[in-house]
């Protein structure tokens, strides 16, 4: 499997298992079968609530803990310098690890509260208690802001991305400031049965003898974006790894591009209130 070497040189797997409303045990069984199967990096949050689940998987798994890539992220009402320090030890606590490999600010809110967290992610950073920092849901002009008061710039930027929300101008000036684009959702999450029946997914999926998702998450792949998947059901988290052993054409992907709708599942993040 490919890794995309960060900004700060760290090695992240360009596929990772997402645990988005992945309920206690789901996400427990869903961690440790993703891997046996063979993942080594992992995305969990402190909203999701699934954290300690998450952590026993990686602990019963028996994977000497170098070679996973484990990341949490910094809940809203944790934002804030003190609080950003306690909640990622909080985190860890839940985890049982020692340190997480990626850290990331969940959602921007008010300007101030972004740097102050940022400043306290930063010391986290150079106190090793997580190997990468980041950021999640930021769009130009939050990133923007950061860079004005960020000492260390932002590794990640894990934003919703997929077939028909492809953020290929966010890639690109995310890239020129040295920052990989995650995408979470990137089989439409609730919306994957209209990903499935897309006929051109549908096509192209016979073409290369795999699924429309597999081809709907080897586009990004093949982008240099780095994807999280999210299931609870062994057979899908296996075939949402297995997309190594094919490869998209040109023509594939200009196809492909030629799907994009600007189509936001998710909250614009300067209109969430949570």
């Amino acid at each position: 499997m490919k890794m995309h070497r960060l900004n700060n040189g760290l090695l992240m797997p360009a596929i990772g298992l997402g645990t988005f409303r992945s309920q206690k045990e789901d996400a427990y069984t869903a961690t440790l079968e993703a891997l046996k199967i063979g993942y080594r990096h992992i995305d969990t949050a402190a909203i999701y609530r699934n954290e300690a689940e998450v952590g026993r998987a990686i602990k019963d798994s028996k994977i000497p803990r170098e070679e996973l890539f484990i990341t949490t992220k910094l809940w809203n009402t944790d934002q804030g310098y003190l609080s950003t320090k306690k909640a990622l030890k909080r985190s860890l606590a839940l985890l049982d690890l020692d340190y997480v490999d990626l850290y990331l600010l969940h959602w921007p809110k008010s300007y101030e509260r972004t740097r102050d967290s940022w400043q306290a992610m930063e010391e986290l950073y150079e106190d090793g208690f997580t190997k990468a920092i980041g950021v999640s849901n930021f769009n130009f002009h939050h990133l923007e802001h950061l860079f004005d008061t960020a000492v260390i710039m932002p590794a990640v930027n894990q934003v919703e991305t997929h077939i028909e929300l492809q953020n290929h101008k966010l890639q690109e000036f995310c890239m020129m400031h040295g920052i990989y684009l995650e995408a979470y959702a990137p089989l439409m999450s609730h919306h994957v049965k209209e990903l499935l029946a897309n006929e051109t997914l549908k096509s192209l999926a016979e073409k290369h003898h795999k699924t429309p998702a597999q081809i709907a998450l080897k586009y990004l792949y093949e982008r240099d974006i780095i994807i999280l998947p999210k299931s609870i059901t062994p057979s899908r988290i296996k075939d949402n790894f297995e997309i190594t052993d094919f490869e998209l054409d040109d023509v594939d992907l200009e196809t492909l591009r030629k799907l994009n709708k600007a189509r936001k599942i998710f909250p614009e993040p300067d209109n969430i209130d949570y």
